[in-house]
């Protein structure tokens, strides 16, 4: 069973989605199963709609899972693990006030250590929780801290090896009953029986946090992990979906397709047979192992090619649809462009001149009217050069006069590919187009 845990708190980044294709491309080679869980459990910074804006884009980006679950679903049993702990006296009762905590931190930090907690309340078991809540005494619980070193299995890095020290005796279940980040994510993993996990590089310090959990509550079915580079904008900073292109969102609203962002997502630090491909191409040959230890960073304009590269494989008819038609012909038309553009807003800000209404005022106006009288009333001329013959001799003009007019009013623009290439494209609409 493999995972896709995002947060209803934000839009989805780019690395979310990465992580989402990964997790979602080995449970296909594996033909294991790919579960959704959406992480809501701090409902403070959940923002209504986001779940199902995530669901959306798992939806675009054709990512077939077998379930899909919020992790405040489970909180009864995190709740409950968290009392078998304390009562199996692997956890305990902390009474310890912000004050003291601070007092604790600031000692550390005076000494140049890292803070540990100090251990002050590690005697206090589950006998105490009716005294506690009666007297409302408010308390979290924490783990007991482990008492041997933690090996974490990661298919790029290695095995990798966390002191006990410096897992600590951390909080599972906070003051309001609900359990922390790392609590819910171990029990949740262990419920669903996660048998790899693959998430971002930054999520590192967390996993001997939930092993450990895990160990206590007496799973045996330890994980492998797959800790992903991280991606990086041109700055050389971690990329974040305040950053142009950081969203999935973005994308989209710019003009690139979800073939293009897989395309570019599988590539990036990878070892690759080709730069274009699509994801049912990389399942046969896609391997976590091969993927970069080093952080990767983001180039816009690479993923602008790729766009392009998509849009020119697509089919003629199903591009057409992007601009409100559904006629080969017109996809063809998008593709010419495809020489000077690359995403699907470019290309329509390409093609609406086109069909819209021509603008007859300026420069060209009088040769631009002497046009559209002639292309009114011409019979219909299959051939692009028969075509402009008939406009030459119907008008008298010539030079600069005929060509730098005729474009205009055949595609709105003074630049452009070749207009014996568009003109078999556009002749069905030619009255529509010369007005």
């Amino acid at each position: 069973m493999l995972r896709f845990a995002p947060s209803p708190t934000g839009d989805m980044s780019i690395e979310d989605l990465r992580i989402a294709l990964f997790n979602y491309m080995v449970a296909k080679q594996k033909d294991v199963n790919f579960i959704v869980r959406i992480e809501d459990l701090d409902k403070e910074r959940n923002i209504t709609g986001k779940d199902t804006e995530i669901m959306d884009i798992i939806e675009k980006f054709a990512l077939p899972h077998d379930s899909v679950s919020h992790q405040s679903e489970n909180l009864h049993i995190h709740q409950t693990l968290a009392i078998r702990l304390l009562e199996e006296k692997k956890a305990f009762i902390c009474t310890c006030t912000p004050e003291q905590l601070n007092e604790e931190q600031e000692e550390a930090k005076h000494n140049k250590v890292p803070y540990r907690y100090s251990g002050r309340c590690s005697a206090m078991g589950a006998e105490e929780l009716h005294k506690l809540k009666e007297e409302k005494i408010p308390f979290v619980v924490r783990i007991k801290a482990p008492d041997a070193p933690i090996i974490t299995h990661d298919l790029i890095k290695g095995d990798i090896e966390t002191p006990a020290d410096e897992v600590d005796s951390f909080v599972i279940l906070n003051a309001d009953g609900t359990p922390t980040y790392d609590f819910a994510c171990a029990c949740d993993d262990m419920i669903s029986g996660i048998s790899l996990v693959i998430r971002s590089e930054d999520q590192l310090s967390n996993t001997p946090k939930q092993i450990h959990i895990k160990t206590l509550l007496g799973y045996e079915q330890q994980a492998d992990y797959t800790h992903l580079p991280m991606i990086l904008n041109a700055e050389g900073k971690k990329m974040s979906t305040n950053d142009d292109a950081g969203s999935v969102k973005w994308l989209f609203e710019h003009g690139f397709i979800p073939d293009a962002i897989a395309n570019y997502l599988i590539l990036l630090g990878n070892q690759t047979p080709s730069e274009i491909f699509t994801m049912p191409e990389a399942l046969k040959w896609f391997d976590l192992s091969r993927l970069s230890k080093s952080p990767v960073i983001f180039d816009i304009d690479t993923l602008r090619s790729i766009n392009a590269e998509h849009l020119k494989q697509m089919d003629d008819k199903r591009l057409s649809t992007l601009f409100g038609f559904a006629d080969a012909d017109i996809g063809k038309l998008a593709k010419l462009y495809l020489q000077e553009v690359c995403t699907i807003n470019e290309l329509e800000s390409k093609i609406k001149p086109i069909f819209a209404p021509k603008n007859f005022e300026g420069k060209w106006s009088a040769q631009m009217h002497t046009m559209e009288d002639i292309i009114q009333n011409a019979p219909m001329i299959n051939d692009f050069n028969a075509f402009k013959a008939h406009i030459l001799k119907e008008s008298g003009l010539e030079g600069e006069d005929f060509f730098t007019p005729l474009r205009l009013i055949l595609t709105g623009a003074e630049h452009g590919p070749e207009l014996s290439e568009i003109y078999p494209l556009i002749k069905p609409y030619l009255l529509e187009v010369a007005s």
